[in-house]
């Protein structure tokens, strides 16, 4: 090998045994890799349940039948009597996974539409969790802790974070 101004100087031989398209071949490997190895540690976000938009709930006013909210927003997930009237309450979450590795609940939102004796609507909440307190967006304050209500919304989001026994 002989020795140049810069260094070695590599063979016209040793040149031609090099393939010019390895040194592609191997960069283009290279961020493949890099790619699939960010791509495999970035969560995976699923959303299960109601998913509403702000126009959704807007739909919903006062002295709606039961009929007419179904109508609008689909079968509730669970159903409740409160005093003198019923709720209807609609049900999300938000889950991510990084991997393999056991899905986390990230967030939860309830939707509920609440009736009063005659069955029309009195008032539509949307609860969900703000400093770790369960919070209604649409009034802007959290459920009064008097209320049977307030217990239910409360078990709703009792283990909204936490691992699950079984992962689910």
């Amino acid at each position: 090998m002989d020795r140049g101004r810069d260094g070695p100087v590599i063979s016209a031989q040793v040149r031609r045994s090099v393939p010019r398209h390895c040194g592609r071949l191997i960069s283009l490997a290279c961020a493949a890799l890099c790619a699939f190895t960010a791509w495999a540690c970035s969560p995976i976000i699923t959303k299960h349940g109601h998913q509403f938009r702000d126009k959704d709930v807007e739909q919903i006013q006062a002295g709606m039948t039961q009929e007419q909210v179904r109508s609008v927003l689909g079968s509730p997930a669970t159903t409740a009597t409160l005093g003198r009237g019923n709720a209807y309450y609609y049900i999300s979450s938000t889950t991510s996974q990084v991997s393999f590795l056991t899905p986390t609940e990230i967030d939860r939102k309830v939707l509920a539409v609440y009736f009063s004796q005659h069955g029309t609507v009195e008032r539509v909440a949307h609860y969900g969790l703000k400093d770790g307190k369960v919070f209604d967006f649409i009034s802007r304050t959290t459920p009064p802790a008097d209320t049977r209500d307030e217990s239910l919304i409360r078990q709703m989001f009792r283990n909204l974070g936490q691992k699950q026994l079984f992962g689910g």
